[in-house]
């Protein structure tokens, strides 16, 4: 089969080749699918540049890719939930990814069964979000009636988030252009703040819960919206000692993310917020569950510009420079 593979970090030219490999190995709980379509995410690059080696220190070479949609062709012995035929998806285990590949073995537990309204290019955008807004979810401890707020949520992230927070009953403030208000309002949310028009640190305040998706900078104004005593999950700024600690890091690395966070935490402990950092795990009975609820809601992700195996690297780019304004992802 063929499979695009990182051969050398690097942070501004990572070294990658489309070759030729043995078919995976199957393993008693193994699926083995053949993808239709696997998508391109900002992680993949993260990947490549060797930002994540000290989370995920990857032996090269690693075939590259993170969430995928495709066909079942093969199960384990001990495979129940799932039969050849089954359109499947699936954020890739941390320690198995290979997203960009003709087909993959991956563990019965990271699968999910693909919602029939969506059609394969759809699904491949889902599974990564989907199970980020999960997970942070969950991370947050979120109960019906809190407040949550989340900048920028009219973008990918939002589209999965925002559905599967109201479904759970959370009161939603987000901030966007302002052209998507009617939409953002229609979908659930409680407060929209155009930001190109309002401020949000002067018309929000008091909230029990925020997903950051902006990273480090935006931190300060968030914290600042936060209720005393509320908590803050980050998908893009800084891993902490708590989450080495969740992911069964050693000791010297939870010292370091200990350091690397001291600022944040030292900021959260002014008003005795507490501050999380998600690295998203698969998870195919969450993304069972996401799915219902983005089904009973026809949430329908943007599909941006499509690229073939051989052209990895300008999938990457288009990705790393916004040039599709929906998912990039890989056809085969």
């Amino acid at each position: 089969m063929k499979a695009a593979q990182l051969i050398k970090y690097d942070r501004h030219h990572p070294r990658i080749e489309v070759n030729t490999l043995p078919r995976p190995v199957m393993a008693d709980n193994d699926v083995r699918i053949r993808l239709t379509f696997a998508g391109v995410n900002p992680l993949d690059n993260l990947i490549a540049h060797g930002d994540l080696r000290l989370v995920v220190p990857y032996q090269l070479p690693q075939t590259l890719g993170n969430e995928f949609v495709g066909i079942v062709e093969e199960v384990g012995t001990k495979v129940r939930e799932f039969k050849v035929g089954d359109r499947v998806f699936a954020r890739s285990p941390l320690d198995n990814i290979g997203a960009f590949a003709e087909e993959v073995v991956v563990n019965k537990d990271a699968l999910a069964k693909v919602p029939a309204y969506l059609t394969d290019a759809e699904a491949a955008a889902i599974p990564l979000t989907a199970l980020t807004a999960m997970q942070a979810l969950d991370t947050l401890d979120a109960q019906a009636g809190q407040s949550l707020f989340i900048a920028g949520g009219t973008g990918s992230f939002g589209a999965m988030a925002i559905p599967l927070a109201v479904a759970m009953g959370l009161k939603l403030i987000t901030s966007g252009n302002g052209k998507h208000r009617q939409r953002m309002l229609k979908m659930g949310v409680s407060q929209f703040i155009d930001y190109q028009q309002e401020d949000y640190l002067k018309t929000v305040s008091d909230v029990d819960l925020v997903i950051d998706t902006v990273g480090e900078s935006e931190l300060p104004r968030e914290f600042a919206i936060l209720k005393s005593g509320g908590r803050l999950v980050s998908l893009r700024a800084m891993p902490n000692r708590a989450f080495a600690k969740k992911t069964g890091m050693g000791f010297f690395k939870q010292l370091l993310f200990s350091a690397a966070a001291h600022k944040i935490e030292k900021q959260a402990a002014k008003k005795d917020q507490q501050y999380d950092f998600l690295f998203v795990h698969a998870d195919g009975q969450q993304l069972t569950t996401a799915a219902k609820i983005l089904a009973a809601n026809e949430v329908h992700p943007p599909v941006g510009n499509c690229y073939p195996l051989t052209d990895v690297p300008l999938a990457m780019k288009d990705v790393r420079e916004h040039h599709s304004k929906g998912k990039v992802l890989i056809e085969f």
